[in-house]
């Protein structure tokens, strides 16, 4: 059922480092503030920190007890207060009001804040300005990367994508360059290092920047080839309806930095149960990148398996019995816990994603990547948005179709958006200025075709001065390409012979042989060519920004390591593109590890574009 590997795939490195890196300072830093002390820590910090260090480690060392930060007066009777929090200015400015609400009754406390990844000078200006800058002590705590499973490690920024891609604010950039001096400086030096945007470029130089400052060692390379790529190079990939097991298990549960809650119609009891998800559990590491269409089989497989271990006590003498008990009884009780949860999780998932709705969904996502039945695609998304279904996958599917077709033609646009915002609300008006400065969501230039557009920068690409072009006509090509990069780089598969999602033959069955990854597809590109070469063109549409790099000569080119490739997207990836990548892995016989600011999904996307948002 799982996927085989191949006997020759090298080993993964050992990322435990990280997170005792992460606990051993994050101890240092709380004992700068000595005696018993009240910790206040920011809600979206919560879940990474307990994978970190969890209350038993905290109260070794002194913290007596732990609040979430919820901009209101502290009930804290403690005279010592430390905060943990991300370096945002609404924080700081409560932290300031805490500390000036004490000053105002005559009460002294010792007050330090912990900045985690960074501190920024703005922060500082707040207390400054709040004049509280010499009663605060602070301090940075370098918590850059969080292991979720042996292969996927997250930076735990979610705003990194909007504050990059929309708001223009670089402020994450240098975050993600010392994320990858830390992986260098670990498990480097790199071979070469590829990547394709400009927020790649400018970590990239970050990272070097780093590196040029600090001390140089040699070491045993475990990490050979470094892939960075922006999010914005493909929109196309997290719009898409996942459909591997992981994927929808995050669409529906939401996996929050590796665990999920699962409800009541899943665990089959009056209770809800947080459940860790990675190669740890053998049930779910063996369906965690199949297509969900194969799912059931495998579930219903194991359950025999495991009830034929569980008969064969049946026919034991004594001593066999005792064996059983001490050394096989425990592994098949946690094996039947597991797979009686993901039974429950798939029949969740089947209830929801099986009806005719979400067919008639996939069916119009598959026809707009082929580009087939628009007109068709138009009264669906119509439908959809009069009946209401959902506000998320209307503003999804308006989001595909205007990519897949370089912009929609404006009396389409301005009907769409009219139906769209008398459904749900004229707030939105703001959701789709966002969407448009990020070209989501777009009408095309009066009197431009597809045609005429493929046209104009099919002769821009051939044009010797084209890398002269301004960033101005780059944003508009950047609207304009996705039916040309899909011919030239295969993305739709012919669907002239049936897919067998069982036995899958390209990354495309992740998304049911509809479309392979546009993300995964230029890490492959790169990698058969060792570069950006005979990929002029595909670059052009991409709006160039591509670089090669050959790295540290002291990594030995045929030891494992060159088979250990980290691929780093900076605003988010998928649980899908990991599953394709895991995929293209087997079939190279490397490894894949994936970097990522955050993991993401449509939903996760589009919420934070959305007007509304505070």
């Amino acid at each position: 059922m799982a996927h085989s590997s191949r006997r020759d795939c090298p080993e993964l490195p050992d990322f435990s480092l990280l997170k005792r890196l992460a606990r051993d300072q994050l101890i240092y830093l709380l004992e700068q503030l000595p005696g018993k002390k009240d910790l206040f820590i920011e809600a979206d910090l919560m879940s990474p920190l307990d994978r970190i260090a969890n209350v038993s480690i905290l109260k070794q060392h002194e913290v007596d007890k732990l609040y979430k930060v919820e901009y209101k007066p502290v009930v804290s009777t403690s005279d010592q207060l430390c905060f943990l929090i991300r370096p945002r200015i609404q924080t700081v400015k409560w932290i300031c009001d805490v500390a000036n609400a004490d000053k105002a009754v005559g009460r002294f406390r010792r007050y330090k804040i912990i900045f985690t990844p960074q501190k920024f000078f703005a922060c500082e200006a707040v207390l400054e300005e709040q004049g509280i800058f010499g009663e605060v002590t602070t301090d940075e705590w370098s918590f850059y990367l969080l292991p979720l499973d042996e292969d996927i490690i997250s930076l735990e920024l979610p705003e990194f994508f909007r504050d990059n891609f929309l708001a223009g604010d670089q402020r994450w950039v240098r975050t993600a360059g010392s994320a990858l001096h830390l992986l260098h400086s670990l498990y480097g030096p790199f071979s070469k290092v590829y990547g394709i945007g400009r927020c790649s470029k400018m970590a990239y130089e970050s990272w070097r920047e780093q590196v040029e400052q600090g001390e140089q060692r040699a070491q045993q390379a475990e990490i050979g080839k470094v892939f960075l790529i922006d999010r914005d190079v493909d929109f196309v990939t997290p719009l898409c309806s996942q459909v591997v097991y992981e994927g929808l298990v995050d669409d529906i549960f939401r996996i929050k930095c590796g665990c999920v809650e699962f409800g009541p119609d899943v665990t089959s009891s009056d209770k809800s149960l947080k459940v860790m998800l990675n190669s740890q559990d053998k049930v779910f590491n063996e369906i965690r990148n199949e297509h969900f269409s194969n799912v059931f089989g495998f579930l219903s497989q194991k359950a025999r398996n495991l009830q034929t271990a569980y008969d064969k006590r049946r026919v034991m003498d004594i001593k066999q019995m005792k064996t059983f008990v001490s050394e096989e009884l425990k592994g098949l009780k946690q094996e039947h816990r597991l797979l009686s949860l993901h039974i429950g999780a798939s029949e969740s998932i089947m209830k929801k994603k099986t009806k005719q709705d979400f067919q008639e969904l996939l069916k119009t996502e598959h026809s707009l990547l082929e580009g087939f039945e628009i007109r068709e695609s138009i009264s669906f998304l119509e439908e959809h948005i009069s009946r209401q279904v959902s506000m998320m996958e209307s503003l999804r599917l308006l989001c595909l179709l205007s990519i897949t077709e370089n912009g929609l033609l404006p009396k389409d646009y301005r009907s769409l958006k009219a139906q769209y915002l008398q459904s749900y609300g004229m707030d939105h008006l703001l959701t789709f200025a966002n969407l448009k400065q990020l070209g989501l969501l777009v009408e095309q230039p009066t009197g431009e075709t597809l045609t005429a557009m493929e046209s104009k920068v099919g002769k821009l690409v051939n044009d010797k001065t084209a890398g002269k072009l301004t960033d101005a006509f780059s944003s508009l090509a950047k609207k304009s390409n996705f039916r040309a990069l899909s011919r030239k780089l295969n993305l739709v598969p012919k669907s002239d012979e049936e897919y067998d999602l069982r036995v899958p033959r390209d990354m495309a069955y992740i998304f049911s042989g509809a479309y392979v990854p546009l993300s995964c597809k230029l890490v492959e590109q790169v990698l058969e060519r060792d570069g950006w070469t005979g990929l002029e063109e595909v670059t052009r549409l991409l709006n160039g920004h591509e670089f090669a790099v050959t790295g540290s000569s002291g990594a030995d080119s045929k030891s494992d390591a060159q088979r250990i490739i980290l691929v780093m997207f900076l605003g988010g990836c998928t649980f899908s593109e990991i599953s394709a990548l895991r995929f293209l892995g087997r079939e190279r016989g490397c490894k894949f590890i994936v970097v990522t600011t955050a993991i993401t999904n449509s939903s996760r996307l589009i919420e934070s574009l959305l007007g509304n948002r505070v």
